[in-house]
């Protein structure tokens, strides 16, 4: 079983390659605000992904498509100033990097100048080469994201699993190498088969993160509000729930109002 083997001051894009170089396994989590990152951080996590999944978590949106650069720079603020240890990987949102290179620059640039992060995620292989490419060109490091891309949902129209078919697994694969060969210093594989997941992380030397992709990746992560079971109607396969904080608020939240009503908040050592 792997084990944290270093103590990072700071976690860097070094860091996670030579983790993956010493079969450290990585941590990655979750955040969009000062109090959550500031925990997450805190605990220990070795990557915080202040992902578009923002606009599902914090927004209620149905999709990961509505969110814009603005509210995605807005919420890498926030974790940017509760982080003292994780590497702080900033998502470049839909509509921002995927039709024009300069325009994808400019996207990056302006995460990295005003919010304050060390990285971008973007999704996709191929077609957006050239948009990593000149990000790579600019200092600005980028991680990729293979397999269930979120941001293209309406194009695939469904969130099942991604690459059973072999000439998709082949394309992925390719992709991979792709993305190594290009500059990425990671590559996030989503909801994918374990085999598979296995095959491109033995194939790269660079870090693979799994979500839904198996053991056999170099680290993993998952929506921090899912993990701690403050949402409680999303239930795929490869979620873990290590608290069931939607029913704990509940109870907590239910009990605040029937002390209120009946008087019995605040008490005589409550007030002044």
């Amino acid at each position: 079983m792997s084990v944290a083997k270093k103590d990072y001051k700071r976690v860097t894009v070094k860091s996670l390659i030579d983790m993956k170089q010493n079969n450290e396994k990585i941590s990655m989590l979750t955040a969009y605000d000062y109090t959550m990152a500031k925990i997450v951080d805190g605990a220990g996590i070795d990557v915080i992904l202040v992902g578009d999944s923002a606009s599902n978590v914090m927004a209620g949106h149905e999709t990961t498509l509505p969110i814009t650069l603005d509210q995605m720079i807005y919420h890498a603020s926030s974790v940017v100033r509760a982080s003292e240890r994780a590497l702080i990987v900033v998502d470049l949102p839909f509509g921002s990097y995927q039709s024009d290179p300069k325009e994808a620059l400019r996207s990056a640039i302006r995460i990295m100048k005003e919010s304050g992060g060390h990285a971008v995620k973007m999704e996709g292989g191929r077609e957006v080469k050239e948009s990593i490419k000149r990000i790579l060109n600019a200092g600005i490091p980028v991680m990729g994201h293979l397999g269930l891309t979120p941001q293209s949902i309406y194009k695939f129209g469904t969130y099942t699993v991604r690459a059973k078919e072999d000439q998709e697994a082949q394309q992925l694969k390719e992709d991979a190498l792709m993305l190594e060969r290009a500059g990425c210093f990671g590559i996030v594989l989503e909801k994918i088969p374990a085999k598979l997941a296995t095959e491109v992380a033995q194939s790269v030397s660079i870090p693979v993160i799994g979500i839904g992709a198996g053991a056999g990746v170099d680290g993993q992560v998952l929506v921090l509000h899912d993990m701690i079971g403050m949402t409680h109607e999303f239930n795929p396969r490869f979620l873990r729930r290590y608290m069931n904080l939607y029913e704990d608020m509940t109870k907590a939240i239910g009990q605040y109002v029937h002390d209120v009503k009946a008087v019995d908040f605040p008490s005589d050592k409550e007030q002044y």
